[in-house]
């Protein structure tokens, strides 16, 4: 206090001096939300310049956060339902004087609505080997088929996709989609031709959308060939989202979610330019990204749509028909 003579005491300092369990959270806490291990460390130090925790101990705790990734990268995955998947990757610096490498990530929909990060791995490079292997991983884990894998358009990973779900519904992302197109058309005349793609993506029907796709193709592929181009390229996948359920297509036709994510992540990052080794960034990748997917919100899912993902899946060869069906029925509703 004011006046007095003996020196200045933080209570808030005395109480983390205490509590031993509570300081170790704040640590973890302030570590995942981007601090240095030299921003935590001066978080600590009281009026008198005296430290309450030095770094080499800001750093044997958050290790913790490594503990609880390894746990995290082989956890058991067969208890959850998942109806939609989203893949995607994001590079980062993880070691001293090296290139930058691809960190893998997944997430799911499951089929009650619930948003979930599944897993979430080093691949080096953004290649069908690593995507492959990282799919696979999952699956080894008791990961169900999906009714449909959400993805941008990167060859490799469009390769590991058709190996690992063969059966699934693959949907192009229209967020990289709309990107691509968009580099490709001067800027004027490009908000004309982007709307008549929008058109083309929100499409009421499977069939409307491949009309209406035609249809714009037709009409801009003299002016403008190259975004036309794009527009065709891989349009089967870009149009798979008009087989699910209407309300779940703004959801599951983009893996913006993962990318809005990745954003929060390389906020947080900027503190450290390079990672010492990929341990040091994975810790932070990690704990970032369950803090950010804690806040994801859950999608409606009604019964009559959970009737028609049964009845997709049927179609698509993921589930097999209702026992009771007649072979011969079987065909012809196959065929209709």
């Amino acid at each position: 206090m004011r006046g007095s003579k003996s020196p200045y005491r933080s209570r808030l300092m005395e109480f983390l001096d205490g509590n031993s369990e509570v300081l170790e959270r704040l640590v973890v806490e302030m570590y995942a939300r981007g601090l240095s291990t030299r921003d935590v460390e001066d978080c600590f130090r009281d009026a008198t310049g005296e430290l309450l925790i030095s770094r080499s101990a800001v750093s044997e705790i958050t290790d913790q956060l490594w503990e609880d990734y390894q746990g995290f990268r082989t956890r058991d995955l067969s208890e959850i339902d998942v109806s939609y998947l989203f893949v995607d990757g994001i590079y980062e610096s993880l070691r001293h004087y090296g290139a930058k490498e691809g960190i893998l990530c997944a997430w799911c929909i499951t089929c009650d609505g619930r948003k979930v990060l599944l897993h979430l791995a080093v691949g080096n490079k953004e290649s069908e080997a690593c995507w492959t292997e990282f799919l696979r991983d999952m699956v080894g884990r008791g990961l169900k088929t999906p009714t449909s894998v959400t993805s941008d358009g990167a060859p490799g990973l469009l390769n590991a996709i058709a190996k690992v779900f063969s059966k699934s519904l693959r949907i192009r992302c229209w967020y990289h989609k709309l990107s691509n197109i968009r580099s490709k058309l001067p800027a004027e005349g490009a908000e004309e031709v982007l709307a008549h793609v929008r058109a083309v993506r929100d499409a009421p029907t499977l069939e409307a959308g491949e009309q209406a796709a035609a249809t714009v193709i037709e009409r801009f592929s003299d002016r403008y060939p190259a975004a036309m181009a794009c527009l065709s390229d891989d349009l089967e996948a870009s149009l798979a989202h008009l087989r699910l359920p209407v309300r779940h297509r703004i959801n599951t036709r983009t893996t913006n979610l993962l990318e809005r994510t990745f954003e929060e992540e390389r906020r947080r990052s900027k503190v450290i330019p390079r990672f010492g080794d990929e341990k040091s960034a994975m810790k932070l990748v990690f704990a970032t990204l369950m803090r950010v997917s804690d806040r994801w919100n859950r999608v409606s899912v009604s019964e009559i749509e959970r009737q028609q993902l049964r009845l997709l899946r049927q179609q698509l060869g993921i589930d097999p028909p209702p026992e009771g069906i007649p072979k011969r029925a079987r065909r012809r509703k196959k065929a209709a």
